[in-house]
């Protein structure tokens, strides 16, 4: 069976979690995740919501950092797509400042209320030696 994806205005969960990743104020931004939920962000696997935060303040908590959201689509099977733009600079050097494309592919559990069952993160090309 084939499935298209449809461009669709970004739900408030997703600029909730957005925000909950350049806040690292995990409260009500990241209530879709759960201690099911599996986070692949290039070739690490992470596995729990409380274990998805701390690698969120590990990769974060040295940059400022903000992720604009370009594109939303929504395709079948609760398959969402998100396009979008970081930009960063390390909190010692906030003058040097890195944009970074990003795609995040949620695979949701449900809908209502929306429950991620596994979110897979790609990021860059980064001019990695100026943030890390």
């Amino acid at each position: 069976m084939t499935d298209t994806a449809h461009a669709t205005a970004v739900p408030d969960w997703v600029l909730k979690f957005m925000e909950a990743i350049d806040t690292l104020d995990f409260d009500e931004g990241f209530a879709p995740v759960t201690e099911d939920t599996d986070m692949y962000f290039g070739t690490a696997r992470i596995h729990g919501a409380e274990a998805i935060k701390a690698f969120f303040v590990k990769i974060d908590a040295p940059l400022n950092i903000t992720h604009e959201v370009l594109e939303y689509w929504a395709a079948g099977d609760g398959v969402r797509l998100l396009r979008g733009e970081a930009t960063m600079a390390k909190k010692s050097e906030p003058d040097q400042v890195v944009r970074a494309p990003f795609m995040h592919i949620f695979y949701l559990d449900q809908e209502e209320p929306v429950r991620v069952r596994e979110l897979r993160i790609t990021a860059g090309p980064l001019q990695t030696d100026a943030v890390m």
